[in-house]
């Protein structure tokens, strides 16, 4: 067993292969009571010492609607101390490794940091403290209301990287060499804090993997807020949800949310601009500097759609009429669908609109953010995960890259996105990207310029792409 001493009482962990592991450490003061739509609260001292040996409490939230429920496994841990954190060292010494902060994704309403395929040993055994972050979601992270401040769920994510700057020395982590990485609403929640002056000198590097800088007004956001409101029949305040059962929040969040995807839309949860801890539009901000001086690797997956589009069989009931509707809804140019059809023989309708929709919401921004940062203090590396799984059609999709990333292939929850044949060298290569990535150098390739190098990790292995599909991003422009 492993005791470390942080500002708050001692917590005691386990050693597992070799690895000092702590789970379910509180960074902040649970969200309940007074404090369930309120900002994140200090942690009250504890007598005697913690037990970190299992992880903590996940926020409230509701299961993954089918059928990603069976390709996405969410676990829930039962409790009101949400607001907690884990911790893979090779020791709690004095050696002042790198750090890295994972932020899950989920839609800003799903997720945790007890998913399996986030252990967090491979990158302890390489020389990184990994840390991995419970923040709140839904309605009590994300919700907008008159009377409590907005985007709650990113005010934890900053006060959990002040505990992480404030007690990781003691785990054998550098508070001054933290790298924050993040997939989806992860990587979107990391282009927030970016932005955010909140979060100014917390961390040094940035990963986003598959999220786009993005928040929408307050306006917006509150509709989601107001059909939760009406079908629980109450006002749409801060004080009348917080008398509302948990559960028969949860019922009505899923009632309001139903169908919405991060591609498709519909309602769902954002981040707001909301002249606080989000003064600005993040892509507005970023791109006007906010974020010099931090190094960025950023990119996505090829065939993003396919994770909400083909399980369900929404790909083949999309056809011609649909297509040019979203053609014209989304103003891209007439020869849109006949540029990406050109380079997909045979593909059907709705695969040309999920590739169309994929570039749209995440591969065009993340190219217009690392064009902003040319010239500017801050290196910039740009990749894209391009390996096709063999299972349920779904090819280069969402959120397939995570195992590669943490090398954690063998775990259920990756097999059942990537099968038992991925392949372990493409793993290992893209972790100790990571890896070096953190540790401050590059992560092995050029710098992005005006050649757009990108690094592909595909079936041929890991190889640099110059402006791959450049025709199909210039649509954008």
């Amino acid at each position: 067993m492993s005791l470390v001493e942080t500002g708050c009482g001692p917590v005691r962990g386990s050693v597992e292969d070799g690895i000092a592991v702590f789970r379910g450490i509180p960074y902040a003061a649970a969200p309940v009571g007074p404090l369930r739509f309120a900002p994140p609260a200090p942690v009250p001292d504890w007598d005697g010492v913690l037990e970190a040996v299992s992880f903590g409490p996940t926020a409230p939230k509701n299961p993954y609607a089918p059928p990603l429920d069976a390709l996405l496994p969410d676990p829930e841990v039962p409790g009101d101390a949400c607001l907690n954190l884990n911790v893979w060292t090779t020791a709690p010494d004095d050696a002042a490794r790198p750090v890295m902060v994972w932020i899950h994704g989920g839609a800003l309403r799903n997720g945790s940091s007890g998913v399996p395929v986030y252990d967090g040993r491979a990158f302890a055994r390489d020389g990184v403290v990994l840390v991995s972050v419970n923040y709140r979601l839904g309605i009590e992270g994300f919700g907008v209301f008159p009377d409590a401040p907005a985007n709650l769920g990113l005010r934890d994510q900053i006060a959990a990287l002040a505990w992480i700057r404030d007690n990781i020395r003691a785990f054998g982590g550098d508070p001054g060499n933290v790298t924050v990485f993040g997939e989806s609403a992860g990587a979107v929640s990391i282009s927030a804090l970016l932005a955010s002056p909140h979060a100014q000198g917390l961390f040094r590097r940035a990963v986003l993997q598959s999220g786009a800088p993005s928040a929408v007004a307050p306006s917006r956001a509150a509709r989601t807020t107001g059909a939760i409101a009406e079908r629980l029949g109450v006002p749409a305040t801060a004080a009348a949800f917080a008398r509302v059962d948990r559960d028969r929040l949860l019922a009505a969040q899923r009632s309001a949310t139903a169908g919405g995807t991060p591609l498709t839309g519909g309602l769902g949860f954002h981040l707001v601009v909301d002249g606080d801890v989000l003064p600005e539009d993040p892509a507005t901000a970023l791109a006007g500097g906010a974020c010099d001086g931090i190094d960025v690797l950023m990119g996505g997956n090829t065939d993003e759609y396919r994770l909400w589009f083909v399980p369900g069989g929404l790909v083949e009931r999309i056809g011609t009429a649909t297509l040019w509707a979203a053609v014209l809804k989304d103003r891209a140019p007439w020869r849109a669908p006949g540029v990406y059809r050109a380079s997909r023989p045979g593909a059907s309708p709705g695969e040309i609109l999920g590739a169309m929709v994929t570039d749209k919401v995440l591969r065009v921004p993340l190219n217009r953010l690392a064009d902003a940062r040319g010239g500017r203090p801050g290196r910039t590396w740009v990749y894209e995960f391009a390996w096709p799984s063999p299972l349920h059609d779904l090819r280069a999709c969402h959120a397939l890259e995570i195992g590669f990333v943490f090398d954690t292939l063998d775990t259920p929850d990756s097999l059942l996105l990537a099968g038992p044949t991925a392949p372990r060298h493409l793993a290992r290569s893209m972790h100790a990207a990571w890896v070096a990535f953190a540790h401050g150098g590059g992560p092995g390739w050029t710098e992005w310029n005006a050649e757009r190098p990108v690094m592909t990790y595909g079936a041929e292995g890991a190889r640099v792409v110059p402006a791959p599909r450049e025709q199909e991003r210039l649509l954008w422009r």
